[in-house]
């Protein structure tokens, strides 16, 4: 018989060297490596999710019949040994692994590599299309090009509503009521649960798992369901809003079950699409987040490959800054299980603590806080790209290796010099304050740029432009800010200031 070698997120039945698998000619193989769960201190929600969701899987596998060798390891290597000679196998079948290591590593043990189909455009036909485009490659290209050969939200030849991107309604801030927001389903721990959690390694980090996100295809499916139900006729107009309460709004939480496997984008967007021509959802919000999965979260996957090997050394912005300590310490005070967190914030930035309380509850935080709270802050103050990097995959739990650099080296902190966006997405206090209500009672003014009450990001983002003026005086996109920059009379103050937000930065203190 066969072996295939299934990996930690490729947990899909229907993917790949599992596809045309049957009980009577495979066995399946799950490798749970120490190594790899010691490698870094990642979330405990983030370790939990993925450990528990291979147990899930190959008791789904079992039950339909397959002989499954669920396999806790010291590392990768020596359990498809192990398992080799406890069982011997003709041959053993690997899908196309999502990461470079592992794809080394499944070569170097002779594997037989079956091409993947788990994302919607392989990478190597996202090349291909890369080909064809002359100067530089956008994403909006890409997402119409997916859009008509999807077939998605297609009426013939014309995307729906005759517009094919309605990203302009999609930015509103936040309703000064606060709004309810629907919530996603939490799912009962039960004994595997609490199992695994009681065998975490030490050096995990954050909030205990509390049951919210799908460690199984059930849960997953019921979670799209929600999600279509109630969150996506809301999410389109508020999608880039930032509330302090409200750690997703109408956010799907998808990412982590369609980066695992188990759902499969393909049948997330059918979903998206079956309830906008049903009329239960408005297109704005079918198109932002059909825009989302077909768009962004494919091509992020075909550049991440397209560029592979100088993703690692792109610093374009020479930033050599360490990360902030707020990031590795307690975010809000009081935790959602109740807790007590210290009564001394991380920061007393009310964005930050915020947003950094989100992570440390939830393992998760949203597009928008991810780019303009916390990335735009290690934008500004020049933090290494490779400690932002290695903290998203670390703390977030939709994260993964092809996720985090380009949206964090290429998106976030503009190190790749522009390949990915024409422009840095760096902001002041001024957007943060129009896009959610974190500066409400915080110490700092989002329209004061010196002082001891100035917002650190108004002071930041001036002191960011005065350092790269050369570098970005001839980009078109940036004409406007560059020309507020010249205007500004107290721009010797302001770099004063910036120099003392920076140290207290880095001391903790800010």
């Amino acid at each position: 018989m066969r072996t295939v070698w299934v990996l930690g997120d490729q947990l899909n039945r229907s993917i790949g060297a599992l596809a045309d698998a049957t009980p009577a000619t495979h066995r399946v193989l799950l490798v749970r490596s120490g190594a790899k769960a010691r490698s870094r201190p990642w979330h405990r929600q983030r370790l939990h999710l993925y450990l528990t969701a291979m147990e899930r899987f190959a008791a789904e596998l079992r039950d339909e019949g397959f002989e499954v060798d669920l396999r806790d390891a010291p590392d990768f290597a020596s359990g498809l040994a192990a398992h080799r000679a406890a069982a011997a196998p003709e041959e053993v079948l690997v899908t196309e692994p999502n990461s470079r290591a592992a794809r080394r590593l499944t070569a170097e043990l002779d594997c037989t590599t079956v091409r993947s189909d788990q994302f919607l455009c392989h990478h190597e036909d996202f090349a291909a299309w890369a080909t064809t485009r002359p100067g530089r490659l956008r994403m909006e290209d890409f997402y119409r090009w997916q859009r008509v050969r999807l077939g998605v939200l297609m009426d013939g030849d014309e995307p729906c509503g005759g517009v094919w991107n309605l990203d302009a309604d999609n930015r509103e801030p936040p309703p000064r009521d606060g709004r309810s927001w629907p919530d996603a389903p939490v799912f009962a721990p039960d004994d595997l649960d609490r199992r695994v959690a009681d065998g975490l390694p030490s050096g995990t980090v954050g909030a205990a798992p509390l049951g919210l996100w799908p460690t199984s295809r059930a849960q997953a499916l019921e979670r799209l369901e929600v999600f279509i139900d109630q969150g996506l006729p809301r999410f389109g107009p508020h999608e880039d809003a930032m509330l302090a309460a409200e750690w997703k709004l109408a956010h799907s939480v998808l990412s982590s079950s369609m980066n695992l496997g188990l759902l499969h984008p393909a049948e997330v967007v059918e979903a998206a699409e079956v309830a906008y021509r049903d009329g239960r959802v408005p297109l704005a919000s079918a198109e932002g987040f059909v825009r989302q999965v077909i768009g962004w979260r494919e091509y992020v996957w075909g550049l991440w490959w397209l560029w592979e090997s100088e993703w690692d050394g792109w610093n374009e912005l020479g930033a050599d800054r360490p990360l902030p300590p707020a990031f590795t310490s307690a975010g809000r005070p009081d935790g959602p299980d109740g807790t007590d967190r210290p009564d001394d914030p991380a920061t007393h930035m009310a964005c930050v603590a915020n947003v950094l309380g989100h992570v440390d509850d939830h393992a998760y935080a949203h597009h928008i806080e991810r780019l303009m709270v916390l990335g735009n802050l290690c934008l500004l103050t020049g933090v290494r790209p490779g400690e932002l990097n290695d903290w998203m995959w670390e703390r977030f739990v939709d994260g993964a290796e092809w996720v985090m650099s380009p949206n964090v080296v290429g998106m976030t902190l503009h190190a790749d010099g522009g390949r990915m966006a024409t422009k840095p997405y760096a902001a002041g206090g001024a957007y943060i304050k129009r896009m959610s209500d974190h500066c409400r009672g915080c110490r700092y003014d989002p329209g004061r740029r010196t002082g001891e009450d100035a917002c650190p990001f108004t002071t930041l983002y001036w002191d960011f432009l005065a350092r790269h003026e050369e570098r970005f005086r001839g980009n078109g996109r940036m004409r406007n800010q560059m020309a507020g920059l010249r205007r500004l009379s107290d721009l010797p103050e302001v770099r004063a200031r910036a120099a003392e937000v920076l140290a207290r930065l880095d001391a903790g203190t800010l």
